[in-house]
């Protein structure tokens, strides 16, 4: 809009205006009601968008704000956060804040009680129960979910949901994914009081779980995939504790991740990859496309591996933080795979590559094998950011050999494989690729 010219902006609906401000950040959104007088009362009336980590930086008494917009605010709520960066509230503050009217029909809620050390987890407010028509996103954290709570729990519209440190019991939890009937993306993170989790859903499409060691706690051992015909991504995440992930049925599965971690079991059937040794009878899993490694060290044996079990593997992101590493010598050892398994590999992200001997002869096999390969991405160090540098690794890795004529090759010092810690939220398990950054 040029200046002097027609404030077409404000000429919209009122209804149409207040969608734009709903989806602004909390303060930008308060701040619409200085812009002119036909905006002084539209915030109080959009839908609310109010997220509390907004207010942290610039705000001493967060809880009194929190308090004071809901009391001004005539709602209806879309979204409220309670997060953990925010510590200056209390359990009754939050019950108090569930009831306000300005929350009425709210559609996300991520509420993180304050967690104190050494005292017991508070109770899930049964205000939040009144939000079960209309919530599609949930996060609850560091509270204590009672039975008598969740058990007749119902959310027909919920498609996001995550559990984070919170006590639960072993018969309650099957209650809470069956209330979910359209539930896409459930994420379990150090949550307790429940050994095992059986899965029966026809709408699941992505699960996340991470599971850490609670002293004196009933802790999460086992994920049994029974029956989820619609579950594209599993991603058994970093913790503290052992957790076996056994996966029945599940067949549009594509996504996994795969850790060197001794501790963490997963199994199809009869095969289990435990830490990335597969012991037992090996299977194919057709179905898998993407996977993510983490090792100890780059280590091809392993990779190819974990290629035999996923023979139709497209994309491949693998990391390690070790620098003491195997030979990585290929060209007699592994004939028979180069010449009797199809590499179908696309893309192939490797973090973080030195250059050393074993590295240079990992990422040669895959230079010179993989023929259908669009994208190769290699993480270097800064330091090693130098012509000098990047000019005797190509020589080295042979591109000019490279089996796919037509791959893009990239060396980058910017993070290419996504921080396993930064996946702590259902809504990240509804991203396209989990692993790139």
């Amino acid at each position: 809009m040029e200046a002097g010219g027609p404030d077409r902006i404000s000429d919209l609906p009122d209804s149409v205006l207040g969608e734009i401000i709903s989806l602004l950040p909390t303060k930008e959104g308060a701040k619409t009601q200085i812009l002119a007088p036909r905006w002084r009362n539209l915030w109080r009336s959009a839908p609310l968008n109010l997220d509390c980590y907004d207010l942290i930086t610039s705000l001493g008494d967060v809880a009194g704000v929190v308090s004071r917009i809901l009391s001004s605010h005539q709602g209806p709520g879309r979204c409220f956060r309670i997060l953990r960066g925010f510590r200056d509230y209390e359990a009754a503050n939050v019950d108090s804040w569930l009831q306000s009217p300005a929350v009425d029909n709210l559609q996300e809620l991520r509420l993180s009680y304050p967690r104190k050390i050494q005292s017991e987890l508070p109770l899930l407010s049964e205000s939040f129960l009144r939000f079960s028509t209309t919530l599609r996103v949930a996060t609850i954290e560091h509270c204590h979910l009672l039975d008598s709570i969740v058990q007749g729990l119902q959310l027909p519209q919920l498609r996001q949901l995550t559990l984070s440190n919170v006590w639960i019991s072993e018969c309650s939890i099957p209650h809470v994914i069956a209330g979910c009937p359209v539930l896409e993306c459930l994420m379990i993170i150090d949550s307790f009081s429940f050994r095992c989790l059986r899965i029966n859903s026809i709408s699941l499409r992505s699960i996340g779980v991470r599971a850490e060691y609670h002293e004196d706690e009933l802790n999460f051992e086992e994920l049994i995939i029974e029956n989820a015909p619609c579950l594209e991504k599993l991603l058994h995440l970093c913790d503290g504790g052992a957790l076996h992930v056994s996966v029945i049925f599940a067949p549009k599965l594509e996504t996994m991740r795969c850790s060197s971690d001794p501790t963490k079991k997963i199994s199809f059937g009869a095969m289990v990859i435990q830490g990335l040794r597969i012991d037992g009878l090996t299977t194919e899993v057709r179905t898998i496309k993407f996977l993510s490694v983490d090792m100890d060290k780059f280590c091809l044996d392993t990779i190819i591996g974990l290629m035999g079990c996923f023979p139709c593997l497209e994309k491949l992101y693998i990391q390690s933080s070790s620098s003491g590493e195997p030979k990585n010598l290929w060209l007699r050892k592994h004939k028979n795979f180069i010449s009797y398994h199809d590499i179908r590999l696309k893309k192939i992200v490797f973090k973080t590559y030195r250059g050393t001997g074993s590295q240079v002869s990992f990422v040669t096999f895959f230079v010179l094998n993989a023929r259908v390969l669009e994208s190769m991405i290699l993480q270097i160090e800064a330091t090693n950011d130098k012509e000098e540098f990047l000019a005797k690794h190509r020589r080295k890795l042979q591109l000019e050999n490279m089996a796919s004529r037509g791959a893009q090759f990239q060396f980058t010092t910017d993070e290419c494989v996504r921080n396993v810690w930064s996946i702590d939220d259902a809504r990240v398990l509804d991203l396209a690729d989990l692993f790139a950054c």
